[in-house]
């Protein structure tokens, strides 16, 4: 392990200090009063209802035109940055990609210390959307956080010295964590990820102390005749069974918790929300049979057992990749005159849930953006009313919204001010359709369908008119007349996470690298920063000797980043930031673009089966980190214009024999041989000649 920076003598006296003025820790009086801090964040969400709402109101709608950048810091990677920091007592502590740690003082930005768990580079291959983490939790003197490659780690909050390290999940299945630990009555909850590749979900809390594992709640049940599994989750086994058809524990089944994990304070219990099914294909995972438990669905599970209390499932035996792992929020809300203690979730599938908290039961669902795949909510059964052909067992069905989901994992927020949600949507359509020649790859990509269904176009026009339909709101959603208050318009999708604050603002930043500040009432945009690279994380806000901050992670990546280009041959991403701002800040800042290196040429002459085989494993393999059509938005290298095009020897070193390895690119000599690899040099080969004709560099036809 690496450990660097300067600690302060003064800080290492203060044992079991989490980075305070006071020396206080942080424990579970204090995040429960979190709200009663508004100079600190000390959770994920701000406080344990998860509202993302600062009380802070020196920076207001009158005055925030006049803020500026107080302090920056630049790191070593242009991965996705997507980590929510956390503050306390003058100490920000954060996340970059790769699962390293950071802390900074909150005031100067100084490097107090830093961390690197050396995450294996091939670890980078199980992960589906970026090598991403979203942040860290801090308890008792330690900070805790998830590594990509499975570890739960807790460091000393002062020093940044390991305290100590689980291994959470099984290294030799593709499981990964990009997600937040929650610290919840002196355990550590974390989840995983990896459904993509046939994993089975769970989520597990471990003792904070000495990281001993506490409990473990299996989101999908053991295969057929497969013993119980010694967890909590032990006493729902046959109830999810029954809803499970075929041989499910082949591709592990899916239901990953990577994401949403809330603690429910007024009924002493733990809201997850649960992923996909693996595979997505429905009719593939579970011969088209039934509901599939847990997977779409949130859980809510006793704090101190992880016994099952109820559930609701959004998305019954989902096929689109629908997951319910979006954000929730706890709220007190008046509904029909009373009370009620709600969550609200808008997850990937388009509705806005607003679900009684005390037994599951649905209050409302209404869709927030168009949706195709159901008319709408059955409020007698709380199931979906699904159109005709949805689930594409007649044919291809083009979806909305589809896999990038109407909401993803970008933070929303919740003002009780004005009463409204924050909400980051999409419109992202995508074509659904049977892989009738699937047959699955232990470890490998297994959604079992069909992504030669979109295909995309080499004109540049037909190309432009494609990204057109792709859009992206911030929408202040009324959450008890379930409806759209006002909305701003982007012109494309993947934008980052929201804030509200007292001072009647919004802020979020978006792809196109703008982070901005709009009037939390109307909507009317105040202000905006240009950070030169695209943001998708979510900003926090906390005070320093009575000076209010504003913070965010700015780096583009993720999952739409990887597999989509949002515009046409964009350049190579810089490096991620962290920026800190405060009304007068005028710290310089500036981002130097790279340019574009040409397409490659490539002189080896193919055959037309090669290319035509080459689009396929391309399509079906590698697209959805090096984008469909070898078309790359600039996180990761396009492979056009990788020099290794041009030369088979120099293709296989690195797609079978995995020299690059150490920087994510591991061999596929697990699923690919030399002749494979060779005929998707064929079709990218055929990709970088329409490249470099589209840039005035020569002929289009394949070789």
């Amino acid at each position: 392990m690496k450990r660097s920076g300067v600690v302060l003598a003064a800080l290492m006296l203060l044992a079991g200090c989490s980075g305070g003025n006071d020396g206080r820790v942080v424990d579970d009086a204090r995040l429960l009063a979190a709200a009663e801090e508004s100079g600190n964040w000390l959770t994920h969400g701000g406080t344990y209802e998860e509202q993302r709402f600062s009380r802070l109101d020196a920076i207001t709608a009158d005055n925030v035109d006049g803020l500026g950048l107080a302090w920056s810091h630049e790191f070593d990677t242009n991965r996705g940055q997507e980590a929510t920091p956390i503050v306390v007592d003058g100490t920000l502590y954060t996340t970059s990609a790769w699962s390293k740690v950071f802390a900074f003082d909150a005031a100067t930005g100084e490097l107090k210390w830093s961390f690197d768990p050396e995450v294996p580079g091939e670890a980078g291959f199980n992960a589906c959307c970026d090598v991403v983490n979203r942040g860290v939790a801090v308890y008792e003197g330690k900070v805790y956080f998830g590594t990509l490659d499975g570890r739960l780690i807790a460091l000393d909050a002062d020093s940044g010295e390991q305290v100590w390290s689980v291994v959470t999940v099984d290294q030799s299945k593709p499981y990964t964590i990009t997600g937040a630990p929650r610290v919840v009555k002196g355990r550590v909850l974390i989840g995983n990820g990896g459904a993509e590749y046939g994993v089975r979900g769970y989520v597990s809390a471990y003792d904070a102390d000495d990281g001993s594992l506490a409990w473990r709640f299996y989101t999908v049940p053991p295969g057929p005749g497969a013993p119980p599994d010694g967890a909590a989750s032990d006493s729902v086994i046959e109830r999810a069974r029954a809803t499970w058809s075929g041989d499910w524990s082949r591709f592990g089944g899916g239901g990953t918790v990577w994401d949403a994990i809330v603690y429910d304070a007024a009924f002493d219990q733990v809201l997850i929300g649960v992923g996909n099914g693996s595979p997505w294909n429905h009719q593939v995972r579970s011969e088209g049979r039934g509901d599939n438990l847990f997977i779409s669905s949130v859980v809510a599970l006793d704090a101190d057992t992880g016994q099952y209390k109820w559930h609701y499932q959004g998305t019954p035996g989902e096929t689109w990749d629908f997951t319910q792992t979006q954000p929730i929020i706890l709220a007190d809300l008046t509904i029909g005159g009373s009370p009620r203690k709600v969550m609200m979730q808008a997850p990937k599938n388009g509705f806005f849930y607003v679900i009684d908290r005390s037994n599951g039961q649905l209050v409302s669902a209404e869709n927030f953006v168009p949706t195709n795949w159901a008319t709408g909510i059955d409020m007698a059964t709380g199931r979906p009313i699904e159109a005709p052909n949805a689930r594409y067992t007649n044919g291809p069905f083009l979806a909305m919204p589809s896999a990038l989901g109407a909401h993803n994992w970008h933070p929303m927020a919740f003002s009780p001010v004005t009463g409204l949600v924050y909400l980051p949507a999409q419109e992202v359509p995508m074509a659904y359709a049977n892989d009738a020649n699937f047959q699955g790859r232990e470890g490998g990509w297994n959604p079992a369908i069909d992504f030669l269904a979109n295909p995309v176009p080499d004109d540049p026009a037909q190309f432009r008119a494609i990204r057109a339909m792709l859009k992206g709101q911030l929408i202040a959603w009324d959450p008890v007349r379930q409806r759209e208050v006002w909305r701003v318009q982007y012109d494309g999708p993947w934008n980052g996470g929201v804030l509200a604050t007292a001072g009647n603002l919004v802020f979020q930043g978006n792809a196109r690298g703008q982070f901005q500040a709009f009037a939390a009432d109307t909507g009317r945009k105040l202000w905006s920063f240009e950070a030169g690279t695209g943001i998708i994380a979510p900003p926090i806000s906390y005070s320093v000797d009575g000076v209010q901050y504003v913070a965010i992670m700015a780096g583009y990546g993720g999952a739409y980043p990887l597999s989509s280009s949002f515009v046409d041959n964009p350049r190579p991403m810089p490096n991620g930031r962290l920026l800190v701002f405060r009304l007068g800040g005028d710290t310089p800042y500036s981002v130097e673009q790279m340019p574009n290196p040409p397409a490659v040429e490539v002189t080896t002459r193919f055959t037309a089966a090669q290319v035509e085989r080459g689009m396929r494993l391309y399509e079906s393999t590698c697209s959805v980190c090096h984008g469909p059509a070898a078309i790359s938005s600039g996180v990761l290298p396009d492979l056009r214009r990788r020099p290794s095009l041009a030369d088979a020897d120099s293709w296989n070193a690195v797609v079978i024999d995995g020299i690059l390895k150490d920087r994510g690119m591991r061999s596929f000599s697990r699923w690919m041989t030399a002749e494979d690899a060779e005929a998707v040099r064929a079709y990218v080969a055929g990709r970088a000649a329409v490249l470099r004709q589209q840039e005035g560099g020569g002929s289009a036809e394949r070789r």
